[in-house]
Parts: C-alpha cells; sequence; structure tokens
C-alpha cells in the first residue's frame, strides 16, 4: 500500500472526512514515455555544465545532485558559509524551466507559511486556500535550521508523500518535486538542529568545501564583476526532467546487488559506535540513488560500484553516533566506508562489478 493510501485508510478509519484535489500550478506533463539513455547524458550533461558556471571546481558535489534530482530526492547542503550552498541551489532551479519557489526559514516563519493557508471569502461565503511557496517542482530553503522544530515539521508530509494536508483537505504536489535545503552548521546561535526523522527524510546530504587555490582564482576572475547567476538560462523542463526519472526508475537492479543494498544498510545497525543506525527508508534510498548513478555511468543496470558511489552521501547523515565515538574524533562517513570493507560484495555474471581499491 502506498503512503497515500495508507493516509487515506488511515483517515477512514478515524472517522476523517479528508478530500483529495490536485492544485494546479506546476509544470503539466506532456505523457510521453520514459527518456532514453543518450536523451538522459545530454540532457545531464547541459544541466551539470550550466550549474558549474556558477559553482566552479566541484563537479562531484554537482553530480550528487543530479543523482539526487534524477532520484526523486531531496538535497540537503551544509557547510560553513561563503562556499556556494545557496548557489549551487539557485543554480540547478533555474537551470529547469519549472516553477520554482525559495523560503528564508527564520525563527518566525510559521507551518502556514509554507504549506498555505485557508481564507475566508466574504463574497463566496466559503473557505479560498491560498497555496504556499511549497507548491513548487523545485524548492529552495535557505538555511533550515534556523526555523522552530514545528515549522521545520511542516515539510515532513511533502517530502515523503508529495503532498500537503491544510484543515482535512489534501493536495497533491506537481512532479518533479524536489526540496533543496541549506544549513551552517558553524554557526549554531539561534538554530534548531533537524530531528533524526527529518533528516532521514532527505536523499542525500553534501558538503561543499572550500575550492582549491586554481578554481578559487577562476571564480574570482569571473564572477568578481557579476553574479554569475543573473546570466543562467534554463536548459530542460520538468516535463523532460520527469521522463528522465521514469528512465531511472526501469533500471534493472539484479537480486544479488538488491540484497547487497539490505546487507551494507542492516550492516550499520550492528555498528556498536552507533546510536542508530540506516533506516529501511535509507535502504530504497541507497537503491534509487543507485539506480540514478548507474544511468548517469551509462548503464541500464546497477552494480555494487553505483552503491558504493552514493553510500557516503546517502547514509552518513543518518546515522547518531554514540559519545565514545565522537570522543575518538571518529565521523558517520568513517563508520560507512568501514562498512562498505566489510561487507562481502556480491561476484557473478550480468556486470555485477567489483569493489573499487
Amino acid at each position: 500500500m502506498t503512503s497515500r493510501a495508507q493516509s487515506a485508510a488511515t483517515a477512514e478509519l478515524n472517522g476523517e472526512q479528508t478530500e483529495h484535489v490536485h492544485y494546479p500550478g506546476g509544470s503539466h506533463l506532456n505523457g510521453q514515455g520514459p527518456a532514453g539513455l543518450d536523451e538522459l547524458h545530454d540532457t545531464v550533461r547541459r544541466i551539470a555544465a550550466n550549474v558549474e558556471r556558477v559553482l566552479v571546481g566541484k563537479p562531484e558535489v554537482v553530480r550528487i545532485a543530479l543523482v539526487t534530482l534524477l532520484a526523486e530526492g531531496h538535497l540537503l547542503v551544509e557547510d560553513v558559509p561563503g562556499v556556494g550552498k545557496t548557489s549551487l541551489a539557485k543554480a540547478l532551479a533555474r537551470s529547469i524551466d519549472c516553477t520554482v519557489s525559495r523560503i528564508q526559514f527564520t525563527p518566525d516563519l510559521l507551518p502556514s507559511d509554507i504549506t498555505g493557508v485557508s481564507i475566508y471569502n466574504r463574497q463566496s461565503t466559503d473557505f479560498e486556500f491560498r497555496p504556499g511557496p511549497v507548491f513548487a517542482n523545485i524548492v529552495v530553503g535557505d538555511e533550515i535550521n534556523r526555523a522552530s522544530p514545528k515549522t521545520q515539521s511542516a515539510l515532513l508530509e511533502c517530502m515523503e508523500e508529495r503532498q500537503v494536508t491544510v484543515d482535512t483537505t489534501t493536495y497533491h504536489l506537481d512532479e518533479p518535486f524536489m526540496v533543496i535545503a541549506t544549513q551552517n552548521p558553524i554557526e549554531m546561535e539561534g538554530t534548531y538542529a533537524l530531528p533524526e526523522a527529518q533528516r532521514d527524510r532527505f536523499t542525500a546530504r553534501v558538503s561543499i568545501g572550500y575550492p582549491d587555490p586554481k578554481a578559487e582564482l577562476a571564480m574570482v576572475d569571473e564572477h568578481a564583476g557579476h553574479n554569475p547567476l543573473d546570466g543562467l538560462e534554463p536548459v530542460s523542463d520538468g516535463a523532460t526532467v520527469h521522463r528522465l526519472i521514469e528512465t531511472v526508475r526501469n533500471m534493472h537492479i539484479a537480486p544479488e546487488v538488491r540484497q547487497y543494498a539490505v546487507e551494507l544498510a542492516a550492516a550499520t545497525r550492528q555498528v556498536p559506535e552507533l546510536r542508530l543506525g540506516a533506516s529501511p527508508r535509507a535502504t530504497l534510498q541507497l537503491v534509487r540513488a543507485a539506480r540514478a548513478q548507474a544511468a548517469l555511468s551509462g548503464r541500464e543496470y546497477v552494480v555494487p560500484d553505483d552503491l558504493h558511489a552514493v553510500a557516503v552521501p546517502v547514509l552518513a547523515h543518518r546515522l547518531v553516533l554514540t559519545t565514545e565515538a565522537h570522543a575518538a574524533r571518529r565521523s558517520a562517513t568513517d563508520v560507512i566506508r568501514g562498512v562498505l570493507h566489510r561487507v562481502p560484495v556480491p561476484h557473478g555474471g550480468n556486470g555485477l562489478g567489483h569493489r573499487q581499491p
């Protein structure tokens, strides 16, 4: 049973009258089937080149962002100020000709400021729903940890079920739908740490890091006189991205590789350095991200190396370390890499792949 069906069944059991409404306002799909790998590569290459005009010298970060987009996921960009977190989110949003909204999270932001609110119309003597900024294909949430947990929770249903419930009425969000949130892990005054349930809904987390001297010099030469975002034009649209997502959904993954993904997630639950391992949702997101990684690599099937390529950004932010692990300066990334080395890699035909050294 799907999440939407579960919500409807729960409401019915509780005696609630829940109306499902499709709210127009996003991109409308043209009904075409999945795209081919050639079209996928061409489209992704153009989007990546567009984003790299803004985020110079970070192709790996751009790759993870595109993997998250094709995996129907959400991206958390976490790093120190000034390294391009918001620029990455805006560049990806502007590269796709679809509906885009931006939310600046602040301590006084309310849940209705995100989801929308029902307003009484005196002329029609009825309530009208005014949609919030979450009704867009790509939602950029800047400094998400600046808002209170009550406001952060307004995104939980949106991110997991692609719908918003206001006053017992459910409004479905248009596809594709992606949340790109940023947060600063250093300046913690006046912030609210994301709870585990919120972090678990982000498919991947990336840290941009400082550029190398050559890339920073190129950035100074090219961007000192103007904002590169000003001249950024869309190179794709929402309907095309939806077709690319359909292609990724149809990627073949052998039973051995599916079992390997399950074993990787299960192994994190047995690590003594962790208080909380990867959830079943993390396993699903790992498989979806691996499918997207395989598509970007030009294959129609998933190999263990695809799981390795996305394991750290998909799993690390979901883990909770013990106090002893923090004292020993161990990180979640170290734990994931250790799990990748301990869990046996499946071997067999159909290009199952091998462990990279």
